[in-house]
């Protein structure tokens, strides 16, 4: 039985959204600067271990850039990512420079009702609270926060800046997007929830059409989900983690020689299959202490352990806290309403 690893890591990994602020421009020369999603990642998804940040252009045009890479054109529909989390300038033109970012602002508005209208009539003068929708330009800024530990697979093979146009299949993000935003000015029931769900389910299309546009030769997690060996092995891996797997036998399943079946494998998501299978295990471990009851030893087993000590130690190499006191602390912060990150 297969399965759909990129599937599987988006729900363990824990995958939440939010559009934070919906940012109106006049004509002319204009530009807004946000700090690295660390510095605020507590103002605007708290207990999140990993905070990525992205634009869309719902109406107008834009340039986007970080320090050290070229900036990219944005049109209507357009959307940005920000995956690792880098500081980053979206502007009228390339190369201006935004007025300095006080991330205490942002922390002072964190409670505030989302997304928070800011209407920009010069870089530095600027209202908040009122939307413009008569000004020219409009932008939905959103967070996206994820675990890392004890196992993602997924952000390392991301590009500093993914830039996803409108123009291949996606200016539905945009409309959508655009219909949430003004809905929330209404402060409907839900309209919080349907902007976080929408958050996520633009990441997950920007992720596959991504994944799509990748060249044959190129490598990482995702090229590798596309390509029908390493894909099949990684699907057999997720399906089955409490399997007795060998290199010999994920070999045979992908029709490969042993050798052939570790330097694909490794070129594409670079690390040996036993490697990723060790750390997966503990990914679906996590999972498992998390959302079920099921005694240490149960999980153990399930996750192809034959005893609990040597999983209990591997555990606590991953993320730093043995299963049962791990399971006790993501239960309380549950208790508490918040995310728990991993130490």
């Amino acid at each position: 039985m297969a399965t759909d690893p990129l599937s599987d890591v988006l729900r363990a990994v824990r995958l939440r959204g939010a559009v934070f602020f919906a940012l109106n421009f006049r004509d002319g020369e204009w530009t807004a600067g946000a700090p690295a999603a660390k510095v605020i990642a507590e103002a605007v998804l708290p207990g999140a271990e990993h905070v990525m940040e992205y634009h869309v252009i719902t109406r107008g045009s834009g340039w986007a850039a970080i320090e050290g890479e070229p900036a990219v054109r944005m049109e209507t529909g357009d959307i940005v990512i920000f995956p690792h989390g880098d500081a980053h300038v979206i502007s009228s033109a390339p190369g201006l420079t935004p007025p300095p970012f006080d991330p205490q602002w942002m922390l002072a508005m964190r409670n505030q009702p989302r997304p928070i209208p800011v209407s920009f009539r010069t870089p530095t003068d600027f209202s908040i609270g009122t939307p413009a929708p008569e000004m020219p330009v409009h932008v939905a800024c959103g967070f996206l926060g994820c675990d890392l530990k004890p196992f993602n697979p997924l952000i390392a093979t991301l590009p500093r800046l993914l830039h996803l146009p409108a123009a291949d299949n996606g200016a539905w993000v945009a409309q959508v997007i655009s219909q949430a935003v003004e809905a929330s000015h209404h402060k409907r029931p839900g309209g919080d929830a349907v902007l976080e769900r929408i958050s996520e389910l633009m990441f997950v299309d920007a992720l596959r059409r991504h994944a799509e546009r990748l060249p044959e030769s190129g490598a990482g997690w995702l090229a590798g989900l596309r390509d029908r060996h390493v894909g099949r092995a990684l699907s057999l891996m997720h399906a089955q983690p409490g399997r007795a797997w060998t290199m010999d036998a994920l070999a045979r399943e992908v029709a490969l020689s042993r050798s052939a079946f570790h330097d694909r494998f490794n070129r594409f998501v670079g690390q040996p299959p036993m490697q990723y299978l060790a750390q997966w295990r503990m990914q679906a471990a996590a999972t498992l202490l998390r959302e079920s009851r099921a005694p240490v030893v149960t999980i153990a087993h399930e996750v192809g352990y034959e005893s609990e000590a040597a999983f209990t130690r591997a555990f606590k190499r991953a993320v730093g806290a043995p299963p049962a006191g791990w399971r006790r602390a993501q239960q309380a912060a549950q208790a508490h309403g918040g995310v728990q990150g991993h130490a």
